[in-house]
């Protein structure tokens, strides 16, 4: 019957599916839907193969949840190569040890007037490199038939598919703060960096009346990845010159002459969420589904944990609340990115003043691990009128 058709056969992982699909009518449909519409269809659909979406789809992978599902990731990039830097204390253990470029167990937090040491060993910080983080991920998919990878959504019939969407869309932004940064990783040609401890926050620097630090990563005492970061609107021009921030930070600040540039990274990370996110024909994962710490931008470590509880709920996913962020962490970054707005040439004492708490305690609040207790403790270190301010 098949053959006399003028349509493509079924593939491998068609032919899977309709086999785990149960009842003969279900089959028949299936079977039907793919010839008249010429797309294949699958379990479960990642919209984004970058950060998020590969995470999850790792997660899964791991713990069998694919034996006899399929999953299609739609991403549309030629290649994966190194794009990306993602760095947090390590505050759990997560599935990417072995893509660590380096841990770090003290750092630094500059202004002007002072510097302040904090230690975080029993927390360190971590980069991970996001070459490393693909190879692995990509090594382990590719060892299972039942996924498959997609240029385009337009490519596969999502009708009866679980859509697991990772693409943000913040079009609405105007006004909105964002933290946006230019990187380059260096190599020079002597001993020049101290290894052993990271430069967190440098605020001596030229703030234009917005929030400016610079950001050294020392992987090696020759290699490091240096930093230029704002908060502020985006697309300012005023603030776009990164390049020559950069070139005068290396040469001005750190008295570094000659260097090699070996990587260059450019982002920007949105503090705030995206509108319309209550989809019931998608769950949102990632930056996309509110996995970005608003007062910090971290977001990896949080995209973890949103993989674990979709993994652990993913037989009942539709029926199961989304996971999302403690809300008393956006109460507070809100109040704290007013407060930022409002008083931008305050913002590297008022840093310096949330490790004034105990560091351990600092940590667990920026990585959202606080209980009560540490909260008050880091919030009675804050300007309190400048805060109350922001509440009232």
């Amino acid at each position: 019957l098949w053959i006399d058709l003028d349509e493509p056969p079924l593939t491998d992982s068609k032919i899977f599916h309709l086999k785990c699909s149960g009842k003969k009518e279900e089959k028949l449909q299936k079977t039907s839907n793919y010839i008249l519409n010429n797309k294949l269809e699958f379990d479960y659909i990642i919209r984004g193969g970058g950060c998020a979406g590969l995470s999850l789809a790792y997660e899964l992978e791991i713990h069998d949840k694919l034996k006899n599902k399929t999953l299609a990731i739609i991403e549309p990039r030629e290649e994966y190569k190194r794009d990306k830097t993602w760095s947090f204390w390590k505050v759990f253990s997560h599935n990417f040890d072995d893509c660590v470029k380096k841990n770090w167990i003290n750092f630094t937090i500059n202004t002007p007037n002072e510097t302040k040491h904090v230690d975080c060993q029993s927390t360190p910080y971590q980069t991970i490199d996001s070459g490393r983080f693909y190879e692995k991920i990509l090594s382990k998919l590719k060892l299972n038939k039942n996924i498959q990878f997609f240029k385009n959504i337009d490519e596969v019939d999502k009708s009866d598919s679980i859509v697991f969407n990772s693409v943000p869309n913040f079009d609405n932004n105007q006004g909105k703060l964002w933290q946006h940064f230019y990187g380059v990783e260096i190599e020079t040609d002597k001993d020049f960096f101290d290894d052993e401890i990271f430069n967190l926050m440098d605020f001596a620097c030229d703030q234009r009346n917005r929030v400016h630090f610079f950001y050294t990563l020392p992987f090696t005492k020759r290699n490091a990845l240096v930093e230029t970061t704002w908060i502020s609107e985006l697309n300012n021009e005023n603030l776009e010159d990164y390049e020559d921030q950069i070139d005068n930070y290396l040469g001005n600040d750190l008295n570094i002459r000659n260097c090699k540039i070996n990587f260059k990274e450019k982002g920007a990370i949105p503090l705030f969420r995206q509108e319309k996110t209550n989809n019931s024909k998608e769950i949102f994962i990632g930056s996309a589904g509110g996995m970005t710490r608003l007062s910090t931008g971290y977001t990896f470590l949080n995209i973890q944990e949103q993989s674990k509880y979709i993994r652990e709920n993913i037989e009942n996913i539709r029926k199961v609340k989304p996971y999302k962020i403690h809300k008393k962490y956006d109460f507070l970054d809100k109040i704290l990115l007013r407060v930022l707005k409002n008083n931008s040439s305050e913002m590297g004492n008022i840093f310096l003043k949330v490790f004034n708490a105990e560091p351990k305690t600092a940590i667990k609040f920026l990585s959202n691990k606080s209980d009560l207790s540490e909260d008050l403790k880091v919030i009675l270190k804050m300007p309190k009128w400048k805060f109350v301010k922001e509440i009232i």
